[in-house]
């Protein structure tokens, strides 16, 4: 990501990357390691997105927004709900009620977070980007104050839903994403 970041210019087209990562806890660029409780046998990386301390594993769909954002015309904050609108979209065609909080971005079911957000804006481009738990083991974290807040649980869709495939979701998020870049573009 950082690479394709740094090496594009104007006329590099935009991409997203669609991911699952082996088990990790990543911290962003001014986390605080205090939110890190019991890491055991998991790895943790200090990353340079924002946010705090995040899990990420076998289960859980990443999506990475390699995009321009001054040839979108979308301002970070356009992004940041973009992207939640995607997840919140997708996930009403499933039958759940979902949301995001401007103080704590992500998307929320029944005050539990089901995706998580953090980005990194460089050259007017934005890297890393969004997770969304699908099917996976939410034990890790336990192990952390995920995003920073002490004793928020966190779900994921097999709880929620019958679905539980990764490339259901990436299929059924991918003209979503799409809809809210056009849609906050034109907003920011």
């Amino acid at each position: 990501m950082k690479r394709f970041t740094d090496e594009r210019d104007a006329g590099t087209r935009d991409e997203v990357w669609f991911v699952e990562h082996q088990p990790i806890y990543t911290l962003g660029l001014n986390a605080d390691r205090s939110h890190v409780l019991a890491p055991g046998e998991i790895p943790l990386l200090q990353i340079d997105r924002g946010g705090q301390v995040t899990y990420h594993g076998p289960g859980q769909l990443v999506v990475y927004p390699l995009l321009d954002l001054r040839r979108l015309r979308i301002s970070v904050r356009g992004l940041v709900q973009a992207l939640e609108a995607a997840v919140i979209e997708t996930v009403a065609a499933y039958g759940i009620e979902a949301y995001g909080r401007r103080d704590a971005p992500g998307v929320y079911v029944e005050g539990r977070k089901l995706a998580a957000v953090g980005l990194r804006i460089r050259r007017n481009c934005s890297y890393h980007g969004l997770a969304i738990n699908v099917d996976m083991d939410l034990e890790p974290f336990g192990r952390i104050n995920p995003c920073g807040f002490e004793d928020l649980e966190v779900t994921q869709l097999r709880q929620l839903s019958a679905i539980s495939e990764l490339a259901r979701v990436r299929r059924d998020i991918e003209p979503q994403l799409k809809l809210g870049l056009d849609h906050f573009s034109a907003a920011s």
